[in-house]
């Protein structure tokens, strides 16, 4: 939960900044499920990212006015017919990916500790959180309210009516979930956030989707020595129309970690109950313990367990090299009750759902030289499960590079 922090440090700071990522991003789906149906084996694609930000500082006065911009570009660099679809470029009639780009912006005042945004941006909040996975950004196009109430409280609000998805260039996108989307439906929330006071940290947000669901988020987060217990709780309730049907769900996760040197040890417990999936929209909306970098083991009456591992080679020497490791096994999926009538009720399957996820992920942060903040990873993710789940069988590969350029004007 990181947006309270560069919340603050928005507000405080009286320069402009830019930055510019370099992003390069190869990635390749095998496609087990697909062998010997006459379906492509596997998906591959390349690309070049270039994510440019530039944020003004504010004019003088007791109500600053600035402005704040960004850019990109995505330069395909493979990734022919028959091979796209990773969703890292956007894909033709004709099956064929291609570069894109696209541009935005918001407009921002400044009173006191108060923030507000009005325009194009990014959002992290747990219950709408525009996803960074990919190529590009996702954005949101609305109005934000970031007020910090003392150093360590902090207050959000916003409401958000236009969307651009990770492959997209226009904001008339719309984020889609299992079954509910924002296609002409706003997005509202708020919600309060203690950030690291002695220890303890807690959240607690509402949500609507229009016409959707209303959902609440509680979050409380203990810090003891080499002990870390983080627990998440959501409610979600049908609203409106209902355009997605009957929903009644409750979802949580439960993780504690041990830190011994340069070692991290991880168990969580995630439980959804409910006849329909724990649904959100936004590639990061959902803080579950058990969401992780394919599966997010959300499927209606699901129980699903983690462990990981997390090794920092810089007690070895290697400053900046990091390796994770983690296994989630999820049971139990029971979709049969979904309402016939309702946006889930094309995954009504039989009882029994269960399925796994393996996580290989090694990182490197160049430390020293000219090409000090060079970031390059190395993942590798295997899911597999039976016919009642609703995610195919894939291995996927990640290869990223990402060179980071940062300045003041």
């Amino acid at each position: 939960m990181g947006s309270g922090g560069q919340a603050i440090a928005n507000v405080a700071d009286e320069h402009g900044r830019w930055d510019l990522l370099l992003r390069n991003y190869f990635l390749n789906n095998d496609l087990r499920d697909n062998s010997g149906t006459g379906g492509p084996s596997y998906q591959q694609e390349w690309a070049q990212g270039f994510i440019g930000n530039l944020r003004s500082g504010f004019t003088e006065g007791s109500v600053g006015l600035g402005i704040d911009v960004h850019g990109f570009v995505g330069i395909k660099l493979d990734g022919g017919r028959g091979r796209a679809g990773t969703g890292l470029l956007p894909v033709d009639s004709r099956g064929r990916s291609h570069g894109y780009a696209s541009a935005g912006g918001a407009l921002k005042l400044r009173a006191g500790n108060h923030l507000l945004r009005y325009g194009e941006m990014t959002v992290e909040t747990p219950v709408f959180d525009t996803g960074d996975k990919r190529l590009q950004p996702e954005y949101a196009t609305g109005v934000m309210l970031d007020s910090t109430l003392s150093p360590s409280l902090l207050l959000q609000a916003g409401r958000f009516t236009r969307f651009k998805n990770q492959n997209g260039s226009s904001s008339h996108d719309d984020f889609s979930g299992v079954g509910a989307s924002t296609q002409g439906a706003a997005m509202t929330l708020a919600g309060v956030r203690l950030l690291d006071s002695q220890d303890i940290s807690a959240a607690l947000y509402a949500a609507q989707l229009e016409d959707t669901w209303r959902q609440g988020y509680l979050n409380l987060k203990v810090q003891r020595g080499h002990w870390t217990l983080d627990t998440n709780l959501y409610r979600t309730h049908d609203q409106g129309a209902a355009r997605a049907g009957a929903i009644d769900t409750l979802a949580y996760s439960l993780l504690t970690r041990y830190q011994l040197g340069a070692q991290k040890f991880t168990v969580a417990y995630q439980r959804v109950n409910g006849d329909t999936p724990f649904d959100f929209v936004g590639g990061d909306s959902i803080y579950l313990a058990n969401s992780v970098k394919y599966a997010d083991f959300n499927g209606a009456q699901e129980r699903s367990w983690q462990a990981r591992y997390d090794l920092d080679f810089a007690a070895f020497g290697i400053t900046g090299l990091n390796l994770m490791a983690r296994y989630i096994r999820g049971h139990g999926i029971d979709s049969s009750r979904a309402p016939a009538d309702g946006a889930y009720a094309s995954n009504r399957t039989a009882s029994g759902g269960r399925h796994w996820e393996r996580d290989i992920d090694l990182r490197y942060t160049v430390q020293h030289g000219s090409a000090k903040g060079l970031r390059m990873s190395l993942a590798h993710v295997s899911h597999r499960g039976n016919n009642s789940q609703n995610l195919p069988d894939i291995d996927r590969l990640y290869i990223t590079l990402e060179y980071p350029l940062q300045g003041l004007f």
